[in-house]
């Protein structure tokens, strides 16, 4: 079961050649959630060879223009295709007037559905196998992370249990793994507990982004397979990141180490920095968590099953 993160675009504030704005995508199973949508992102997709139009949602973090200007043209671009399945867009109160808008002053031509649902902390959507959680980020305006969770598998299953328990192979084994209580050979009921191993967790992956540092930060991310955090700054420039409520890489690498998360992946940095003096940036971050990746446009993460 594939669990991929794409980073599409890593630059704050404006795009640089090769460093397009913020933009995240998550496939899992062939579902795809995009988060955020800066200039570039329709580049990046086309480069990846992933289909847009098999984006079913669309996570926003905040109302600056670098999280939001690719969105008309993602959405423009979708109409050239048949789209039958609507798209869903999450995030602050007033992206709702800005799809509206886009749409009426463009004249836009969209031939599918576009659900709008205004976030605020907490649950956002669930379904079957995952939820996806919203919380509130400290910037210069409204603005939200995101976690997406899968939901715990069942425990592993013992052929040796099923047997001793004279479960006959089949169809009823299946039944066990779906949670279902059967009846044995001798007709007694046997119930998945008795034969599965302890529930296994699902991954996790966390997306921070334009934020001041504050501790609950690694409460959020808490024990993120991968987690995505912007880094804007080096921290010589500490006090520009407050100011502009930002975060420095070794922050970012804070939030990691106490949220005890796998990897930490930075994101969302300031266009000061050429491509080598990015390295400035990973130092800082290593120095605090040794499994930090230095993200680049268009590289590709696959989180594994637990076990």
């Amino acid at each position: 079961m594939n669990f991929e993160v794409f980073s599409l675009g890593t630059s704050g504030m404006m795009p640089l050649p090769g460093r397009f704005l913020t933009s995240v995508l998550l496939r899992r199973e062939g579902e795809m959630y995009l988060f955020d949508c800066g200039e570039g992102t329709q580049i990046s997709l086309k480069k990846l060879n992933l289909s847009w139009k098999k984006i079913s949602r669309i996570f926003i973090s905040h109302m600056h223009a670098d999280h939001v200007t690719g969105l008309p043209g993602l959405l423009m671009l979708s109409s050239q295709v048949d789209r039958t399945e609507p798209l869903h867009i999450y995030g602050p109160q007033r992206l709702g007037e800005y799809i509206e808008a886009s749409r009426r002053i463009l004249d836009m031509y969209i031939n599918y559905e576009i659900i709008f649902t205004p976030v605020s902390e907490g649950l956002v959507f669930e379904s079957d196998e995952l939820t996806v959680n919203a919380f509130t980020l400290d910037h210069t305006k409204l603005c939200y992370g995101y976690s997406v969770v899968e939901k715990s598998r069942a425990g592993e299953f013992s052929v040796e249990k099923a047997l001793a328990h004279k479960v006959e192979r089949g169809p009823l084994w299946a039944a066990l793994q779906r949670g279902e209580t059967v009846l044995n050979q001798d007709g007694e009921p046997v119930s998945p507990d008795m034969i599965l191993g302890p529930r296994r967790a699902g991954r996790k992956f966390t997306y921070i982004t334009d934020t001041a540092y504050f501790p609950q930060l690694a409460d959020f991310a808490h024990h993120s397979d991968i987690l995505f955090c912007e880094a804007m700054f080096d921290s010589s420039l500490a006090a520009d990141a407050a100011e502009k409520k930002h975060m420095t890489a070794a922050q970012a690498a804070s939030v990691a180490l106490d949220s005890e998360s796998a990897m930490l992946c930075l994101q969302h940095y300031s266009p000061r920095y050429s491509d080598k003096q990015l390295k400035i940036l990973e130092t800082e971050a290593k120095s605090v968590f040794e499994n930090t990746v230095l993200t680049r446009d268009r590289m590709c993460f696959d989180i594994p099953l637990k076990d």
